[in-house]
């Protein structure tokens, strides 16, 4: 009997023993993680989530397909109509020759996808209108004004970094009125564009060109139109395949709806001018009017804007309305952010002395 007792406690310190490992180890047992539960989707309207949710669905994908190259980027919905905004460099694959035979695709948030059609495009200001017919359920975005920016403000980004639709990004605005050129490929000057843009570290990456920067109440206040690789030299604007360092910039958006509205009424936008060629070569500081025109012709033009001003060859322009001036691509830039018929205040240097005059800027048609 004390044999039995001894055999039944060891069994039972065993079994006991057993059990305590197996709840310790979980060996055998059903595992059921902890997990929050289901909660609400609703998000306040300034976080970026909130802003996304009100800017995706008027957000378009660009595909478009020319005779020799193709692309990819962003735009955004202007109106009912079907107008549609983007940057010239996302469509002119389209429209290379100029005969505007390309194919542009739209795919819009919701994974529908349309033919659109090429309403007009200007490369000194890299903005161009697209169209869509047939779409219901439209949704613009509203338009906010680039003058309120200040630096530091919250801003979100949605576009198609290396096609990946609907992609949302955030960030600061981190400089204004930064002077960005860039184009030039066809050597004789006509399609390089001007940009006084909105500088942003919110990550901007090839694909995202012509699509929306909002501020914090979703509207948009610029289109997001280069990026400075760090492979690249000086500042300007790239589409290159390098990734984003911090360095986006956007059209600010006043200056572009002025030149969509041209392109949708007129088809084609102007450009103020002062009626003087620029020593593009010149290396000091300022903006110095040449000595002869292009092809030989004077360098100021005869009865205009900048010969009714007192502007002669040789002069050098360093300031515009009180802001200094350093070369000629940053006048050109500065001239861009107004309209033809605005008054300004050019300070020249002639002679080793300054002087003031007032000039009405002129105008001249757009690509």
């Amino acid at each position: 009997m004390v044999g039995a007792v001894v055999i039944a406690l060891a069994a039972g310190g065993i079994g006991g023993g057993l059990g305590a490992w197996l709840e310790r180890d979980g060996v055998g047992a059903r595992i059921e993680l902890p997990q929050a539960g289901v909660e609400s989707k609703h998000r306040e309207p300034g976080s970026v989530a909130g802003i996304a949710a009100s800017t995706v669905p008027g957000v378009v994908t660009i595909h478009t397909e020319g005779s020799s190259e193709e692309g990819t980027g962003t735009g955004f919905v202007l109106d009912g109509r079907g107008h549609i905004l983007t940057n010239n460099h996302v469509v002119s694959p389209a429209d290379s020759d100029g005969s505007a035979d390309g194919e542009i695709s739209v795919t819009f948030a919701s994974g529908q996808s349309v033919n659109a059609k090429l309403v007009g495009r200007d490369s000194g200001y890299d903005l161009a209108v697209i169209e869509v017919d047939g779409v219901r359920g439209l949704r613009p975005l509203p338009l906010g004004n680039s003058e309120n920016v200040q630096v530091g403000d919250p801003v979100v980004a949605v576009g198609a970094p290396y096609d990946l639709a609907n992609t949302v990004t955030s960030g600061i605005i981190s400089a204004k009125q930064r002077p960005i050129t860039a184009g030039g490929e066809k050597g004789d000057g006509s399609d390089v564009s001007y940009v006084d843009a909105l500088q942003t570290d919110a990550p901007i990456n090839p694909g995202n060109s012509g699509g929306p920067l909002v501020d914090s109440k979703a509207r948009v206040i610029g289109i997001n139109s280069a990026i400075r690789s760090a492979k690249g030299a000086g500042s300007e604007l790239t589409e290159g395949q390098s990734g984003s360092i911090g360095l986006g910039f956007a059209i600010p958006v006043n200056q572009a709806k002025r030149v969509a509205e041209q392109l949708i009424n007129n088809g084609r936008a102007t450009h103020p001018v002062i009626g003087v060629t620029l020593d593009m070569d010149y290396s000091g500081d300022g903006a110095r009017v040449g000595t002869k025109g292009n092809g030989g012709g004077p360098a100021v033009s005869p009865g205009g804007p900048g010969a009714k001003a007192g502007i002669g060859p040789g002069d050098v322009i360093t300031e515009v309305d009180g802001v200094r001036v350093h070369s000629g691509e940053e006048l050109i830039v500065k001239i861009r952010t107004h309209q033809p018929q605005d008054e300004l205040v050019l300070t020249l240097e002639r002679g080793g002395e300054q002087r003031k005059v007032s000039l009405v800027l002129g105008s001249a048609g757009g690509d």
